[in-house]
């Protein structure tokens, strides 16, 4: 039985959340500000926490650095406010998943489902995995990027994005594919959410941005050393 921890200051929201939660079978603990959160979390080990943004005290992206510094549980964040910059500087933060109120109950737990399917730990690799050209080095193996011999810090989906493009290089991947793959197949959710990241992507990648080129009306391509 999945963990969830859910933490907002409205009781209202917590009980509606916790309401779905129990019917899918998930274990359900309630904390009401970022402060309780972060104690819970030492405390508790939890499979997923779905925190609002917004409260008082402590906010939600301040709890989640707290907690990204002993833990890595994966996060949703639950937020009144849907401008991009908050779920770019929530997704730096290492959240996996941004959903803007007021919400449809149903979605949120079609997305606590896909991220719980996400991370969900799988094989470990069996040898050493490593693309490099020019400056930039991938290590799929140990999950590192390095831009000109220098460690890249990214989100984990960030991660992701960039193995799967690194992995299909030169290849014409459309926005659906990429969503498909990264995301996977029952993620329901914005679609914008591949723009952001692949705006992430290339701030990261440094002078090598222009290693993921766009097509226009189809989605990306990875193409190292191409306009």
């Amino acid at each position: 039985m999945y963990k969830i921890l859910i933490v907002d200051d409205e009781a209202n929201i917590r009980r509606l959340i916790a309401k779905y939660a129990s019917f899918e079978g998930y274990a359900v603990t309630e904390a009401v500000d970022g402060a309780q959160a972060v104690s819970l979390c030492r405390a508790s080990s939890f499979d997923l926490v779905v925190m609002d943004i917004m409260m008082p005290g402590m906010d939600g992206l301040t709890a989640c650095g707290k907690i990204k510094e002993f833990s890595d549980v994966p996060m949703i964040m639950l937020s009144a406010r849907g401008e991009e910059y908050d779920k770019i500087y929530g997704f730096r933060m290492g959240i996996d998943d941004y959903v803007v109120k007021p919400f449809s109950p149903k979605e949120l737990m079609l997305r606590i489902q896909a991220v719980l399917k996400r991370c969900s730990p799988g094989e470990s690799p069996k040898k050493k995995e490593v693309y490099q050209c020019e400056g930039l080095t991938v290590d799929f193996t140990g999950r590192m990027v390095y831009v000109d011999n220098k460690p890249v810090a990214m989100s984990p989906k960030e991660y992701d994005l960039l193995f799967y493009l690194v992995r299909n290089r030169g290849i014409a991947l459309t926005r659906e594919k990429l969503i498909n793959e990264v995301w996977g197949y029952d993620y329901y959710g914005d679609a914008r959410t591949l723009d952001t990241h692949i705006k992430l992507l290339r701030k990261s990648l440094g002078p090598y941005h222009t290693s993921i080129v766009t097509l226009r009306g189809v989605g990306y391509r990875f193409a190292m050393g191409q306009d």
